[in-house]
């Protein structure tokens, strides 16, 4: 079956350049006789969300770990920002992965650092070194982005469900990364938190034009959030599109995901 074809993008999301920041072709990953990805492929422009959408345990997040270069694949190629993942080095590796932003499903914030630690530490542990004055400047700014300038002091415990997890996008954001790689960022959130954290995501797009793979399986995100839709289904992209056109499709394993 052919991929759907891509429309021009809504005027009210940026346009794509057209430029490939992440490109992942035709790549393999098994774990003994489980293949989970077999021979997916998928790129990324700059300025563009793109979904991949697939059932719990279909290779989504084995994916993202692929991308950032914790799992090696078995064939093919991960290039991210005109350079082969498989080729780094662990010091290149590292200056990459600064390059891009990753909100973890679960937050992953330090419970004993304040919000403004917390921004800080990914700031201190690069190679670029900041004023205590520049830090605090940067924080400022990331927590403006995400609405909750006034928690800088508060511990994550004090925080809601739907605040750590704007707290973890700040956190992301203070680094400017040109892509963002999102793991089920709408999970264990109310459908009311959910659609501001997807809403969320638009405006950070939409402000930095940032690149971004939002690894999802609420379908309210996926409508929300991506410019391109791509299906993961038996370890490959079994079709490609914008949700409207894939929920509108008549293939039967498409349609059960939009029915």
């Amino acid at each position: 079956m052919l991929p759907v074809p891509l429309p021009a993008p809504a005027p009210t999301r940026p346009a794509p350049t057209g430029e490939a920041v992440l490109t992942v072709d035709n790549i393999s990953k098994s774990f003994g006789d489980n293949h989970v990805l077999q021979g997916f492929s998928l790129a990324v422009q700059r300025g563009e969300n793109v979904v991949v959408l697939g059932k719990s345990g279909s290779g989504k997040s084995v994916l993202i770990k692929c991308i950032i270069g914790l799992l090696p694949v078995d064939a093919g190629t991960i290039t991210v920002l005109g350079q082969d993942v498989a080729t780094l080095d662990h010091a290149a590796m590292d200056r990459l992965r600064a390059k891009l932003g990753f909100l973890f499903q679960s937050n992953a914030l330090y419970d004993s650092m304040t919000v403004s630690e917390n921004l800080v530490f990914p700031l201190r542990r690069q190679w670029l070194t900041h004023t205590p004055a520049e830090e605090r400047d940067l924080v400022r700014q990331a927590l403006e982005d995400v609405g909750l300038a006034d928690t800088a002091d508060k511990m994550p415990a004090e925080l809601s469900g739907g605040m750590r997890k704007r707290i973890a996008l700040a956190r992301t954001l203070i680094l400017r990364p040109d892509i963002i790689l999102y793991d089920e960022p709408t999970t264990g959130l109310d459908p009311i938190t959910a659609r501001e954290i997807d809403h969320l995501l638009r405006a950070v797009q939409q402000k930095y034009n940032t690149s971004a793979l939002i690894i999802s399986h609420d379908m309210n995100c996926v409508r929300l959030t991506a410019d391109r839709v791509a299906l993961l289904v038996d370890g490959r992209c079994y079709a490609g599109g914008t949700y409207e056109e894939l929920a509108h499709h008549d293939d039967p394993k498409i349609h059960e995901f939009f029915a």
